[in-house]
């Protein structure tokens, strides 16, 4: 049974302790009690991180040194529910799938057991993810963010994490959109709305 600190966070592989429980039993070569990834693993690892790097608006690597299994299921379940990509990575693969997408600024700004959470979806989703994870677990810091291709202070999370959602954005633009419409409306209505009260007028004159 590993102790306890084996049991916290990860290798210099960037796999977790329950990674690489599940690693042993899917085959590979064993060394040392954990399992070494082959070429085919690490192609795989590569193509799938570089697609959805490809695909993502924003991306966060954090180190999750001292988390525990149970806080990296619960993290991992956060960040599902929220859209958000989730992935421990090893540094050198991790650079590797980066190269020659919009998050290639990130490359150099890896080091440690990081994990990287990218998304399709909403920009801000993995920095909403990871700063309220965060707030609760001392152990998970953020430590590169970028969005859209530009790289930013690992403290910019926090300023990105208050980014509306599409949905938010979307009814705020309608809200701008619908108050000119409605002053175009009633001023457009207003002539006939005169004439109206003016015949009005004159009807109730002639009947006295």
């Amino acid at each position: 049974m590993p102790d306890d600190g084996r049991r916290r966070g990860g290798d210099a592989a960037g796999i977790p302790w329950q990674g690489r429980c599940r690693a042993c039993l899917s085959g590979g070569r064993i060394q040392g009690g954990e399992r070494l990834l082959t070429l085919e693993d690490k192609k795989a690892i590569v193509a799938d991180v570089a697609q959805r790097a490809q695909a993502a608006h924003s991306a966060i690597a954090a180190e999750y040194r001292g988390l525990t299994v149970a806080d990296m299921t619960d993290l991992r379940s956060k960040a599902r529910e929220a859209g958000v990509y989730l992935r421990v990575v090893k540094n050198t693969l991790a650079r590797r799938a980066l190269e020659g997408t919009d998050f290639d600024c990130m490359r150099e700004s890896l080091s440690g057991p990081l994990l990287l959470a990218f998304s399709g979806e909403e920009p801000a989703g993995p920095a909403r993810v990871l700063t309220d994870f965060a707030k609760e677990h001392e152990a998970l810091v953020i430590k590169v963010v970028a969005l859209r291709g530009k790289l930013l202070a690992a403290q910019d999370a926090e300023r990105l994490a208050k980014m509306p959602t599409r949905d938010e954005a979307i009814a705020m633009l309608m809200g701008v959109m619908k108050a000119p419409v409605e002053k175009l409306a009633r001023t457009l209505a207003e002539p006939a709305n005169k004439l109206a009260r003016t015949l009005a007028a004159v009807r109730d004159q002639k009947a006295a």
